[in-house]
Order: C-alpha cells, then structure tokens, then sequence
C-alpha cells in the first residue's frame, strides 16, 4: 500500500527551507528538487514570458539536457498555454502520442512520457508556466496538481523578486550613465544617441529613435537613433501633424500597437518593411514647450507597462534639459563673442 504523503506538511517544512537559499538559483533547486521527490518526477523546468518576446523563454531545469531544455523543441506549443490557464494545468500521460503537443520524437528521445505543467502565478497574473516530466506514463491525483500549483507559486514570487531587482538596477543604471554624460559633456547629439542606445538594449526593443521640431514646427528631425536601418531613417520628411502627432499636442504619451495598420502613423508601409509591430511616443519637453519625441520601436505586438512608460517619459525629460543646457551654453557663447565684439570696436574709436 503506497505511503499518503501529507503535502500541506512537506510545502509548510520547504518554505522553512527556503528562507535558508543563498540565491535565487539555490532556491530553484529547492523546488525543483522538491517537486522531483514528491511527485516522482525524472525532471522540471520553468519557463516565463519575457516582455517583448511573443513566446515562453526557458529559464532553469533540473533533469533535461541542456541541448533540448534550450531548444524549441521543449517548449509548449502556443495553444497550450490558454488551456493551462483555463483548467488551472495540463496533463499529458504520454508526450510521444499527444496530438497537441510538437516534436513527440524529440521528447521520446529525451526520455520523457507524462507531463504535467501549471501556471505560474505572481498577484493574480500569469508569468509563466512550470512543468514536471516523469520517466514512465503516471497519473496525478488532485492533492498532487495542488501541490505543484503552489510550488509553482513560490518559484514564480522568486522570479519576479528578482525581475523587479533586475528593473531597478537598470532603471538606476539608466539614470546614472545619463547623469554621467549631463555632466561630462555638453555635445548634446553625444548625449542622445547614447540615451536612444542603452534605452533600446534596457527595455529590449528594436530600436528607439529622437526626433526634434523644425524651426517652422512642420516637421520632426533626427537627431539620435539606435536599432534602426539607414533606408528606413531616411524614408522621407517626418510631419509633425501626421506622425504620431497625438505625442506632441497632447503632451503625453502614445502607444501604436500596429504600425502597419494604424492611421496615426505617417509611412505605415515602412514599418512593415522594417519589423516594426509597436511603437512608443513620447514628447521630450522644456519647461515652456514639446520640442520633440523619442519613440521606442518593438519587432513584436508589445504592451508597455505603466512602470516603462514613466522610465521613459522621465528620460525623455533628462533629454530636454541635455537639450535645453546645450543651447543655453551656444547662446552664452555667441553673447560672449558678441559682447568682445563690441569693447573692440568701442576702444577702436580711441
């Protein structure tokens, strides 16, 4: 007769454990270790939705290969996902003959028969998706779904306890390299491309890009870009009126989730042309007036969230005054010239 195993017990004894990890790795182990033990697994894995990315990234494993775990082959398809949503897992009995899942072959190969995954779960939102993978065809009671669904739990708070770490330090790197360049320098174009750089690598979009006002006001002018192809920076004027121009009369930010398609947008084939699903824009602003943008530009259908949008808007701030502090020192200089001019041509009369 097989031994009941009391799960509320075991998760109150792991949750002890896991004030002792040293990291975040170490505790990865732990549950992976734990619900291997428990569950009678041969392995585990975690994979999380990363922003900007349209599918599951592997994270960590315990038990696979690193040559399948790294491939597409040991991702869930697509469809997968809303089902886990949906019914809280998904269970396979034997990943060899499912019809629903990809590369049976592969996961034959890598000895894999039942799968069980579970959502991932972080203040009622879906991160991810933590699986479990047995030797042999098994089946898994409710009390045992249970149990890794709040493993599942534990591993996704650490997750994103390190993302929102992760976001901070960036954001504050962020910060500090543009501070650094406000201080060091006052070639303002210096300045901006390396804003529009670390702000692509930072946020992991395709390209960003800073346009300012004409004289006239008509139209926007590349200054600095990052990411993006000569052909396409060089498609034509860029109007002030029909480019996104909702950034620059309003004072706020814009979000264009299809650049191909959507109206707002000034060279709507061109972005198709280039990769571009979405784009931010946002008004970089002086204290009396916009007088310019910087857009941010995504290869996939992206949501930016709250958090990102303000790390941009604030940015764009920091660029305005770059901006501001650079044309207030050519005027400081053009005066200074003005004013030797004129001692000279006083004292001539002498």
């Amino acid at each position: 007769m097989p031994v009941r195993i009391d799960y509320f017990k075991k998760l109150c004894e792991l949750c002890q454990a896991f004030g002792t990890a040293r990291n975040r790795r170490e505790l990865l182990e732990m549950i992976f270790a734990s619900a291997m033990e428990l569950l009678g697994g041969k392995a585990a894995s975690l994979y999380l939705m990363e922003s900007g990315k349209p599918e599951l990234m592997p994270i960590a494993q315990k038990g696979l290969s690193e040559s399948y775990f790294r491939s597409r082959k040991s991702m869930l398809a697509k469809k997968i996902v809303p089902l886990i949503l949906k019914q809280g897992f998904f269970y396979c009995r034997d990943a060899g003959a499912d019809p629903k899942l990809e590369y049976p072959d592969a996961k034959k190969a890598e000895g894999i028969a039942s799968i069980l995954a579970v959502p991932v779960m972080v203040k009622g939102r879906n991160i991810g998706v933590f699986c479990l993978f047995t030797a042999t065809p098994r089946d898994f009671a409710p009390e045992e779904k249970e149990f890794l669904q709040l493993l599942a739990q534990q591993g996704g708070g650490v997750m994103e306890h390190a993302r929102l770490i992760d976001h901070l330090r960036q954001e504050t790197q962020l910060f500090f390299d543009l501070a650094v360049n406000l201080s060091g320098t006052l070639e303002v174009k210096e300045i901006l491309h390396a804003m529009t750089t670390d702000l692509a690598k930072s946020l992991g979009v395709k390209g960003a890009s800073i346009r300012l006002l004409s004289e006239d006001e008509q139209t926007l002018e590349l200054v600095a870009s990052s990411g993006l192809s000569k052909k396409y920076l060089q498609k034509g004027p860029v109007s002030a009126q029909k480019s996104i121009a909702q950034a620059l009369k309003t004072e706020k930010p814009v979000i264009i989730l299809n650049a191909a398609t959507d109206r707002r947008v000034q060279y709507r084939a061109m972005n198709k042309e280039e990769g571009i699903v979405t784009i931010l824009a946002v008004p970089i602003k002086t204290k009396e007036r916009v007088i310019g943008v910087l857009r941010l530009y995504s290869k996939v259908l992206r949501h930016f969230t709250p958090e990102e949008i303000k790390l941009v808007t604030a940015l764009a701030y920091l660029g305005g005054l770059a901006i501001q502090n650079a044309s207030l020192y050519l005027m400081c200089q053009t005066d200074m010239k003005d004013l030797k001019e004129e001692l000279w041509s006083h004292r001539s009369w002498f």
